[in-house]
């Protein structure tokens, strides 16, 4: 059983959940449904490190505004972590386990009604931000860009509604890679989600392989068990094309060049 989780001060998240308990049974503070239960919570869903203390669950998909600098419209779902200091939330060179299959259904789902959303850039973001300790897979489902689209109950309800059918179908299974390279906002790693084979895992974006030691690319691969591909942004590399090379070519992950 998954748990979707909205920061009460959250107005796009907290829109998103107010459609989904609509049909659901309210206990505790927990609202129950057939297919995953539901929280709204008290602190930043950047902070959340704390759920497992009170919930457990398989995994954790939280409902949030996003929040751009440049305006542009965007439907967007991450991963979660950080690969330097933790400056929004989670811990320093921490990332949590990836939720690969939900992502791609919910990817999936959102191209295949972008007709109602024709104003918006669908596209995932690298990895970034908290939580990072949780133990279960987690993945942030994200309205952007700015407080018009957060209020927008129609916008967030619509949203709402594909998470709702993304969550109640059964969500097949891929072969997992972790992305090497490219820019915050991926392209060649959202065209390969949504149309391609595989789903993906862990997210690390050009900006942040001066990061990327011996260490912190351990830890990355433990995060991502699941994984057998490495998919590299090949021209989004920019210096590091060798040294990922390297560390790529000390595990079994069969690379390949996007």
């Amino acid at each position: 059983m998954e748990l979707l989780v909205a920061y009460e001060q959250d107005p796009a998240g907290h829109n998103m959940a107010k459609y989904l308990a609509k049909n659901m049974t309210q206990k505790d503070g927990i609202f129950s449904g057939k297919n995953f239960d539901l929280v709204i919570i008290p602190t930043p869903a950047i902070s959340a490190d704390w759920l497992e203390q009170k919930y457990h669950y398989d995994g954790f998909i939280f409902l949030s505004k996003h929040a751009a600098q440049s305006g542009e419209l965007a439907l967007t779902c991450h991963s979660t972590g950080n690969f330097t200091a933790a400056q929004f939330g989670g811990n320093d060179r921490q990332v949590a386990i990836p939720h690969p299959h939900l992502q791609k259904a919910y990817m999936r789902k959102l191209e295949q009604n972008k007709k109602m959303f024709s104003d918006f850039q669908i596209i995932i973001e690298a990895t970034h931000h908290g939580p990072t300790a949780l133990s279960k897979p987690t993945i942030f489902i994200e309205i952007g860009t700015t407080e018009k689209q957060w209020i927008d109950d129609s916008l967030c309800s619509s949203v709402a509604k594909l998470v709702l059918e993304t969550m109640s179908e059964p969500i097949p299974k891929s072969p997992i890679a972790i992305c090497f390279g490219s820019t915050h906002y991926p392209e060649k790693f959202t065209k390969e989600l949504i149309h391609g084979d595989h789903a993906l895992g862990t997210v690390i974006p050009k900006h942040s392989l001066e990061h990327l030691d011996e260490e912190l690319f351990s830890h990355i691969i433990s995060q991502n068990k699941e994984a057998k591909t490495a998919l590299l942004d090949w021209t989004g590399l920019g210096t590091h094309k060798q040294k990922v090379l390297d560390m790529l070519s000390t595990t079994n992950l069969q690379v390949f060049k996007l």
